[in-house]
């Protein structure tokens, strides 16, 4: 794939993407056509904001940099977006400097920690448990803090006894205990849970993202739960129960996570690479450490995996751009905007197609 970034096409293009990205919308047109191409590009525009209301009265267009800076303040608290996470994180800002209390639920009185979660998921939509035990197994997991967004939960203690709100950075927005207020502090503490929230009425069902075949854009058999065994022939038959198992706790394909394991091992479970990836679905020590799981145990190592894919499937929403944050990180996917022009991931990424296509 080859990525064209100069020249004025290239140009025109970032400026439509920007555009787009932040719901930049087109004002109504003029009685006159624009005198010139330059008056058309500037004329994007957006619901008029103290910066841009006075040549939205005027009749004038307001500058393209006027209405990027409207947009991107919209974006800083969550609100031009659907991120349920990042409103809840603005909400719980307004919070700062509220009193701790113990079982405390009201932020002109105080609050502890859950309540200050449950309050702020509370002010966008979403009603969340009232105790941290029970808000740590709300919405989906994420696998580590290296995934994290900014309004995820972050739980600690085993059983759970202490909650926060992921602030990006390795901070977090906290109640943190008798004596403090509500701030902002740096996660000291490797979690022992983290949970995205998704939208209003998911909640209390989702217990983790959920892609069935054809939604995540592979083939089907036309079965409900797809079965690894009768669409991949070609996966040893001591695994199938293992993709299966890990399919129907994650919903991720069980075609997907065997075509993983094909590229990644050729189903060796025993296999380390020079870069020192281990086992089945070659998971990096580090990550697998923060999953929790032994890279070299095939169960352990494909529940892993299902739940990095879910993970990276619910964050960029395509199969190809899941595979591609598997195989060089989810930055590099997130930097580039789509698949990185890595050859090897590129190749990764059709190959592990290529696979998943042929099992049906």
């Amino acid at each position: 794939m080859s990525i064209d970034t100069s020249g004025p096409a290239a140009a025109l293009a970032r400026v439509a993407a920007i555009q787009s990205r932040f719901a930049v919308m087109a004002p109504a047109a003029p009685a006159t056509a624009p005198s010139s191409a330059s008056t058309a590009v500037r004329a994007g525009g957006a619901t008029a904001s103290p910066a841009t209301a006075s040549s939205a009265t005027d009749g004038t267009a307001p500058s393209f940099d006027a209405v990027l800076g409207a947009a991107l303040s919209r974006v800083e608290d969550g609100s031009a977006t659907g991120d349920v996470g990042a409103r809840a994180l603005a909400a719980a800002k307004k919070y700062l400097g509220v009193p701790y209390v113990w079982g405390g639920t009201d932020p002109t009185k105080g609050l502890d920690c859950s309540g200050l979660v449950q309050r702020a998921y509370r002010d966008v939509g979403v009603e969340l448990p009232r105790v941290a035990a029970d808000q740590a197994r709300a919405g989906t997991a994420v696998p580590d803090l290296a995934h994290a967004r900014p309004g995820d939960l972050l739980a600690f203690g085993s059983p759970v006894d202490h909650i926060g709100i992921y602030a990006g950075n390795h901070t977090m927005v906290v109640a943190p205990r008798a004596g403090k207020d509500v701030m902002v502090e740096d996660v000291y503490r490797t979690p022992s849970a983290i949970r995205r929230i998704g939208d209003p009425g998911r909640v209390a069902a989702s217990s983790g993202a959920t892609f069935s075949a054809a939604s995540a854009g592979l083939p089907t058999t036309g079965s409900a739960n797809l079965d690894a065994a009768a669409a991949a022939p070609w996966v040893p038959a001591q695994l199938r129960s293992v993709f299966a198992a890990a399919a129907a706790r994650y919903g991720v394909p069980a075609q997907l996570l065997a075509s993983v394991a094909r590229a990644e091992s050729g189903f060796d479970t025993s296999a380390v690479s020079p870069a020192g990836a281990v086992g089945l679905m070659q998971l990096m020590p580090a990550t697998a450490r923060g999953l929790g799981v032994d890279p070299r145990d095939p169960a352990q190592a494909v529940d892993g995996a299902a739940r990095l894919l879910a993970s990276h499937l619910e964050r960029f929403g395509s199969v190809p751009l899941a595979l591609a944050a598997y195989n060089a990180g989810p930055g590099a996917v997130q930097r580039y905007g789509g698949i990185p022009p890595y050859p090897e991931t590129q190749q990764y990424v059709r190959r592990v197609m290529g696979y998943a296509g042929s099992a049906a």
